[in-house]
């Protein structure tokens, strides 16, 4: 078992390093250039997230789609992870998180697009798509297309289980254990959780998507108003903090609070890293639930989706590195010799401020855990329902929820390095039909931006499985 956990931890360690890296951000470089910077019509596409198309075919609204994926996005990461980022690269690590989601939007809006143009519709009418069918039927080789399809389906089913779900409830139940002020069993956070979760997603899209579109602008918006706040306290730091940023990004040096940068190689090494996993862009998730939006034409809802990508990194990632920066700055009671994680620095930094620091750091992680549990359930299920139809939804589910109860017991470090695994394989399926498909991408991107309220009027197959 210590050579296989060995393995493990090497191959995460090469994936998610400079090949995983280029990949990812070479794909979202290629694609902001291949768009013609689609990253300018941000806020049109914010704008369509609230406008409703109800005439359109799809089972969920744009913006009940978009909340659905950012409640998966939207996680501990944007938390915990930018921690990490900062503690391993330095402050300057903030700046290449925060440039990667601004790349990433193009990225983000690419799969998403592919994902509403090969969606197809079962015999009951709901819609179903992402990268199996973009890869299945966009591709004209059809057998390497559908040979990456299942890949893809197969690791995103399995990753669902890790990254979705397992180490998610276990964070929760550590987070109610540390700093609740009375003991609460980690059985019964699984069980309390578990009901809930089997509750909603017994539902299917449509009530994940009611649950999301009321939870995720609550837990995001109740995150930066706390971060705003925090920062006032810290107005004093926060020009000091931004230099410090600005600075550490490109060279080595050290500022107050102890914090070091150990230069350009680290800092853009675990911004750049900690950047992509934070918003998923071209990992293939959100478009999952995008093709089940109702759209007048793919360019719509891609526009909707990339937004995801911005409230995620550009916004709230930027929130979390500006409060761990300055608070870690102004207050020296912080002793970074001690601490030996990007986890423990967080919550030393947010425990600083009094009353407010901790409850926002619980609440934050409390509520982006579960609502990553509540995406990523929909994310497997469409997975488990391409590889062996729909008779594996209610089994898949079970699994999920099964998995929810016994997560918080369960020792997970080894499950957390498979699950990365696991997302870096189903990315790179997915991001081999953002590429091929560019073509494709730039065209539907051309025509539709200078008709956005034009319907498209292919139809959509119906499929049997």
């Amino acid at each position: 078992m210590e050579k296989f956990t060995e393995m493990i931890n090497a191959l995460d360690s090469w994936l998610w390093g400079l090949p995983m890296i280029v990949l990812l951000l070479g794909t979202h470089v290629f694609m902001t250039l291949r768009t013609g910077f689609i990253q300018r019509k941000t806020f049109t596409g914010i704008r369509l997230s609230v406008t409703k198309d109800p005439d359109s075919p799809g089972d969920v609204s744009q913006f009940q789609a978009l909340t659905t994926a950012l409640a998966s996005t939207i996680g501990t990461g944007n938390i915990v992870g930018v921690g990490t980022a900062v503690f391993m690269g330095g402050p300057g690590a903030v700046l290449w998180c925060w440039l990667t989601g601004v790349f990433g939007i193009a990225t983000k809006y690419a799969e998403s697009l592919i994902a509403v143009k090969y969606r197809v519709k079962t015999a009951d009418g709901r819609m179903m798509g992402g990268a199996m069918y973009a890869l299945e039927r966009g591709l004209p080789w059809k057998t390497f297309g559908r040979v990456m399809a299942v890949v893809f389906a197969l690791f995103a089913m399995l990753a669902s289980f890790g990254i979705g779900c397992g180490t998610q409830i276990n964070a929760i139940a550590e987070v109610m254990e540390n700093n609740l002020p009375f003991a609460f069993p980690r059985i019964a956070v699984g069980i309390i959780f578990g009901i809930i979760t089997a509750v909603v997603i017994i539902g299917g899209i449509k009530s994940i998507a009611v649950v999301c579109e009321k939870l995720v602008p609550f837990m995001a918006a109740f995150y930066v108003l706390g971060c705003i706040v925090i920062l006032g306290i810290n107005a004093d730091y926060i020009i000091p903090a931004v230099k410090a940023i600005l600075t550490l990004a490109f060279q080595p040096g050290a500022v107050a609070g102890g914090l070091v940068g150990g230069g350009i190689r680290l800092a853009l090494q675990y911004g750049v890293a900690r950047g992509l996993f934070s918003n998923e862009s071209g990992m293939g998730s959100a478009p999952l639930v995008a093709s089940a939006a109702q759209t007048r034409n793919p360019v719509r809802q891609a526009l909707v989706s990339a937004t995801g990508t911005f409230w995620d990194t550009v916004v709230v990632c930027l929130m979390t590195g500006l409060v761990l920066v300055s608070t870690i700055m102004k207050n020296p009671n912080i002793n970074m010799d001690t601490i030996e994680n990007g986890g423990q620095m967080t919550t030393a930094a947010f425990s600083q401020i009094p009353y407010i620091g901790p409850a926002i750091l619980v609440i934050g992680i409390i509520t982006f855990a579960y609502s990553t549990i509540l995406g990523w359930s929909y994310y497997g299920e469409r997975a488990a329902e391409y590889l062996l139809g729909r008779k594996a939804i209610l089994p898949y589910k079970v699994i999920f929820t099964a998995i929810v109860v016994l997560g918080p017991v369960l020792a997970l470090d080894l499950v957390w390095t498979i699950a990365d695994v696991l997302n870096a394989l189903m990315a790179i399926p997915n991001l081999v039909a953002v590429l091929l498909l560019s073509g494709v991408i730039a065209k539907e991107t051309r025509h539709y931006l200078a008709n956005l309220d034009e319907k498209d009027t292919a139809e959509i197959p119906v499929v049997r499985r």
